[in-house]
């Protein structure tokens, strides 16, 4: 079977892989774009309700892969988990579609509301979980090993990320995010369409041409699971389904017990409520010992794990200020950014400032590839640790350019410009730092923990996702003050340069710690 484009060219396989994550990026960052809108002005949630409510969608967004990974890697196999993943996104965005379309009925019943909404956003965790962490994983399968084509095919396929990532804010935004609450129903329907794009590319091209170097079908049911009888046999079967749906209620129970805070109780005299921040805790703890009671851990195995661990720690700091785009960040393009465009008589939906990210990893990425390259070349290439500090510095002086422009109190909003420049030095923050990151995670792991430090970095990012909801439920309203260990906010300028703080802070410790972090990394020069 010929499934290359030519003797030196990739397998038509990657394309076909590129086409279903860029659809499905489409689906997510579309509905991602306007799930904080949504919130406050259709269902009028307060802002640091519906921030808190993102953090744990998206925090949740970041936990489920490690379950259907497991379930991939043992039962399903890649492709039979795609496809269950992306039809339960699906159903989720067109859920929300029929939700959306009636909202203004329904708020006269707000706890069926609640439950209707929370159940799609349930739905859409649990298919995020098997979609998600089996696509990324079918590229190198495609390719022999050693093939010298394999880090060029994962950048043509984080190029359709990017480009899912850019087109779906942009097309989401545009058609449902109007100005009128009623069309944010629109916004739902073009990402379930997009999900279903994704699942009709992958299952009607997926047997002829996601296959081995020999013509062999990938990511099918594990060999040793084949002729076995076992719960979920059959990915299709009732049985599966009755689990998915499983899954599907413990995130939306989840996403109760993270927003509406229930159920909560006493320690001493203080009372804590129940958020998924403890959920990561325990599962935290819970993989440090597995990980570092194996007796046969070399001390150069235990030096390396150990700089996972806390490359992982310092991620939090930079996701959890990244990912202010989708909350505290909208509010901002929405209320303080003048996004008229007057030689267009146009105004600019404050979604789209979410497409900005992902075009510029496509304009970017490449340019960074070259620094490195060109430094590598000059010995000259600052180790991965460095990296990511100068991720985090480019963070840091994303905030204090945003934090520049609204410093003057008389000014009613900033120019657009000032929310560009930050999401370029952003994006270059996270070119310095998401590649390098997983590449370190994937050098350094053992080969017997490799799933299990990889779930370190998941939950990193889960982490993260969550700290960032409780962050942007601070941002400031006008006359009011929020409050974050002994700081005081007042204004937006306050606000941003939190995040100034944070992010230069960490920047400044993790490079600091860059040359201990090399030695213990042990890498050959």
């Amino acid at each position: 079977m010929n499934t290359k484009s030519g003797t030196s060219g990739h397998p038509k396989g990657l394309y076909v892989l590129f086409a279903t994550e860029m659809w499905e990026r489409f689906n997510y960052y579309g509905m991602r774009a306007i799930l904080i809108y949504f919130m406050t002005d259709a269902l009028l949630y307060a802002k640091p309700f519906a921030s808190n409510l993102y953090g744990g969608y998206t925090g949740l967004s970041y936990l489920t892969p490690l379950v259907g990974g497991y379930i991939a890697d043992r039962y399903w196999g890649n492709r039979h988990s795609i496809i269950i993943g992306g039809l339960f996104m699906a159903f989720a965005e067109f859920l929300l579609f029929g939700f959306a379309s009636y909202y203004q009925e329904l708020q006269n019943n707000p706890d069926l509301s609640r439950l209707l909404f929370y159940t799609g956003l349930g739905i859409m965790i649990a298919g995020n979980g098997f979609f998600k962490p089996n696509i990324s994983s079918m590229v190198g399968q495609l390719y022999p090993s050693q093939d010298k084509r394999l880090d060029p095919a994962y950048t043509i396929f984080y190029m359709g990320i990017n480009v899912g990532g850019m087109l779906g804010p942009f097309i989401c935004g545009l058609v449902g995010n109007t100005g009128n609450p009623a069309d944010f129903k629109w916004a739902f329907l073009a990402a379930g369409i997009g999900m279903l794009l994704s699942v009709i590319t992958f299952k009607y091209l997926k047997d002829k041409y996601i296959v081995s170097p020999e013509g062999k079908p990938v990511g099918i049911i594990p060999e040793r699971m084949e002729g076995k009888k076992h719960f979920l046999k059959n990915p299709f079967s009732l049985q599966s389904l009755l689990f998915m749906l499983a899954l599907s209620a413990v995130a939306v129970g989840l996403l109760y017990m993270h927003a509406d805070q229930i159920p909560s109780f006493m320690v001493g005299s203080v009372k804590v409520a129940f958020d998924i921040s403890m959920l990561l805790l325990v599962a935290f703890i819970v993989i440090l010992v597995l990980i570092f009671s194996d007796k046969s851990l070399t001390r150069i195995e235990v030096q390396r794990i150990i700089v996972i661990f806390i490359v992982s720690f310092f991620v939090v700091f930079f996701w959890s200020a990244f990912e202010q785009a989708g909350a505290s960040l909208s509010f901002f393009a929405n209320e303080q950014t003048d996004r008229y465009i007057p030689f267009l008589n146009f105004t600019v939906p404050p979604s789209w400032f979410q497409s900005l990210n992902s075009a510029f990893v496509v304009i970017f990425a490449p340019l960074f590839a070259g620094i490195w390259l060109f430094l590598g070349k000059r010995k000259m290439e600052p180790n991965s640790p460095a990296k990511m500090a100068i991720g985090l510095l480019l963070l840091a002086l994303g905030f204090l350019v945003i934090a520049y422009g609204v410093k003057d109190p008389h000014k009613q909003k900033v120019n657009m410009m000032w929310l560009t420049s930050m999401y370029a030095l952003h994006t270059w923050g996270e070119l310095c730092l998401s590649p390098i990151g997983l590449s370190l995670v994937n050098k350094l792991a053992p080969i017997r923990f490799a799933s299990l430090l990889m779930a370190v970095w998941f939950m990193a990012n889960a982490a993260a996702n969550v700290l960032a909801g409780k962050l942007s439920a601070l941002y400031p309203e006008p006359g009011q003050t929020t409050h974050f260990l002994g700081y005081s906010m007042s204004s937006l300028y306050d606000f941003f340069m939190l995040f100034v703080v944070m992010a230069g802070v960490a920047s400044v410790i993790l490079l600091l710690l860059t040359r201990w972090l090399g030695r213990w990394m042990h890498e050959s020069k």
